[in-house]
């Protein structure tokens, strides 16, 4: 539909965008996290570091056994990233952390996922599977052995079941080789445990959705300041859960640029253009460069503070003013006085005068 201009690599929400499979956090012989392999060291694990409690525990449960570790952090255009978390959890524990973000293949699993979603748009069991194939890839280049998860045995209805964890293996090719140290006495031993690489009466038998045990354990170990496990993931969100359905009926497929775009601003839908107003600076600031750049039409109120407007799809003269009223009423003008809106597009700029639109007009355009 239109390029921002992320071709290669661009920053967006403070993310290196990056083609998919490259590791964005390397760290090197001088980092904290650089271990040597040699003969009489322990077999290395891969630990999925999701950002939450869980997968910190499971990281520092392996280390206390005295493995060797190195840890992976997936970004997906609609999970939140944390560079210091990561760059703590790093010089924290010792740990070279890779980096890697999901783009296309990502969205091709939101957009049509073969096991279905969860409670909204989240295709937990596909993206599951997708991130666990692509540190299957990256275990083989470093020379790890078996992954290490976070996963608490029933905690999630829809990934976390047992028969679904096991669904999840199996599909990405790892059966046998996921260990997953807050559960796995309630877990089938795997092959490290097997095998004597580490002790699994060390290990734990965590189950279901209460905090009490993981906060103990980060206790325990001295874990402060952790995140909440309110998850991060946009598409478990009810509200942006209807802005993917709106998008997919209307264009049919998901592209990166059109990710970025879901997750700005206020999204509305007239007919069959999508209307965008930004909700603070930062927003305003994104959502006009990405217009300039990509010659999108563009409103804003020419002498009070408010949103810049994006409109997408084709505009006509009652497409125009509706999308000009939505940009008074989220502006500082008065809600009852006619004001001028500036539209632009093109290099071209023109006024056009509008009142703010009422409250029930909104609710129906909104999505």
């Amino acid at each position: 539909m239109f390029s921002l201009g992320f071709e290669g690599k661009g920053v967006y929400n403070h993310v290196m965008f990056i083609r998919p499979g490259s590791a964005i956090i390397h760290l090197d012989k001088s980092s904290p996290g650089f271990r040597m392999e040699g003969p009489g060291l322990k077999p290395k694990a891969l630990v999925l570091l999701s950002g939450g409690l869980d997968s910190l525990l499971a990281t520092k449960i392996i280390l206390d056994q005295g493995l060797d570790a190195e840890a992976v952090h997936f970004i997906t255009p609609f999970c939140k990233y944390n560079r210091n978390f990561i760059d703590r959890v790093s010089r924290e524990f010792g740990i070279k952390v890779h980096a890697i973000f999901l783009g296309q293949e990502f969205l091709e699993v939101v957009t049509n996922p073969p096991h279905g979603y969860g409670s909204q748009m989240n295709p937990c069991i596909d993206c599951r599977i997708l991130m666990l194939k692509k540190a299957k890839d990256l275990a083989d280049k470093i020379g790890a052995e078996f992954l290490v998860t976070g996963e608490v045995l029933d905690e999630r209805p829809f990934s976390q079941r047992l028969n679904a964890m096991q669904l999840i293996e199996r599909e990405a090719g790892l059966e046998d080789k996921i260990l997953r140290p807050l559960s796995a006495k309630l877990l089938p031993p795997t092959e490290a445990e097997r095998n004597g690489w580490i002790d699994g009466e060390r290990l734990f038998a965590i189950r279901g959705r209460s905090r009490k045990p993981q906060m103990e354990l980060a206790a325990k170990y001295g874990i402060k300041d952790y995140p909440t496990p309110s998850g991060g993931c946009l598409l478990t969100d009810p509200a942006f859960a209807r802005r993917i359905r709106d998008h997919l009926k209307h264009e049919g497929k998901l592209t990166l640029n059109d990710a970025i775009l879901l997750t700005i601003g206020r999204h509305f839908r007239i007919n069959k253009v999508k209307v965008i107003a930004g909700r603070n600076m930062d927003e305003n600031n994104r959502l006009q460069e990405i217009a300039e750049q990509n010659q999108i039409p563009h409103l804003m109120v020419k002498e009070y503070k408010g949103p810049i407007t994006l409109i997408i799809g084709e505009v006509n003269l009652d497409i125009l003013e509706k999308a000009a009223a939505i940009t008074v009423r989220y502006s500082d003008a008065p809600k009852n006085t006619p004001v001028k809106v500036l539209y632009k597009y093109e290099g071209k700029e023109s006024e056009i005068t509008a009142t703010a639109i009422s409250d029930d007009q909104l609710d129906h355009f909104r999505i």
